[in-house]
């Protein structure tokens, strides 16, 4: 489980948890999760764009519950326009993870298919590759991540990447997170959510492109 930034290197990793256990209780013990409920992960504060305040937040897809630190994508399958561009929105800034798990696991073969070796060694070699993923993409980018490798969205057009063509046919080593959220979310999250859809939506913060998008392509809910 992991935390990127928009340079597609880990910020944070959870390292070591059994593929047997629940993923949200790994999520709810990690010290990032206590931390960010705690408030104490020292997050900058709420800042002022075109018009609205808007605090820091991770994004996440719908597996993830939501929270004020967490923003993930309306859930229902009746959507107003306004709710599917936030989600369009959302999802389009939560696919630098995706991509950043897609890059290491097609520049690092071992990430391909189960780790056969035990589990102190395991633990070694994920950490291992994390760290050195995070050197090449901050030193060697142009060569370690080049033009067309990652996932593009250009005015609306969306392109995979090419780390897509070359994991696609191998066995699953690094598989998706199970769903750990519930319905339940406190108004502050539901408020913060409100806040983005509302700016994504504004003269100041729409793209374009996005309601042509959402209008083409139907509910991005059920996606």
């Amino acid at each position: 489980m992991g935390i990127c930034d928009a340079k597609y290197s880990f910020t944070w990793v959870s390292i070591g948890s059994y593929g047997r256990d629940n993923d949200a209780a790994i999520f709810g013990q990690s010290f990032f999760f206590n931390k960010a409920e705690l408030g104490t992960l020292m997050m900058p504060l709420p800042s002022a764009v075109g018009g609205y305040n808007l605090p820091y937040t991770l994004l996440g897809d719908d597996i993830f519950p939501l929270k004020t630190w967490l923003l993930k994508p309306f859930g229902r399958k009746r959507l107003t326009e306004a709710e599917e561009v936030a989600n369009y929105r959302i999802s389009r800034g939560r696919r630098t993870i995706e991509n950043t798990f897609g890059i290491m696991s097609a520049r690092w073969r071992i990430f391909r298919r189960p780790i056969r070796a035990n589990i102190e060694t395991v633990d070694k070699v994920v950490k291992a590759v994390v760290c050195l993923h995070n050197y090449l993409t901050q030193t060697e980018n142009a060569h370690y991540i080049p033009s067309g490798f990652v996932d593009s969205d250009c005015n609306g057009e969306f392109k995979e990447g090419e780390w897509r063509n070359i994991v696609r046919d191998d066995e699953g080593g690094i598989r998706d997170a199970r769903r750990i959220s519930s319905n339940y979310y406190t108004a502050s999250a539901k408020e913060t959510r409100e806040a983005f859809s509302n700016y994504f939506n504004s003269a100041g913060g729409a793209l374009p492109w996005q309601c042509d998008v959402v209008r083409n392509c139907g509910p991005l809910a059920t996606r």
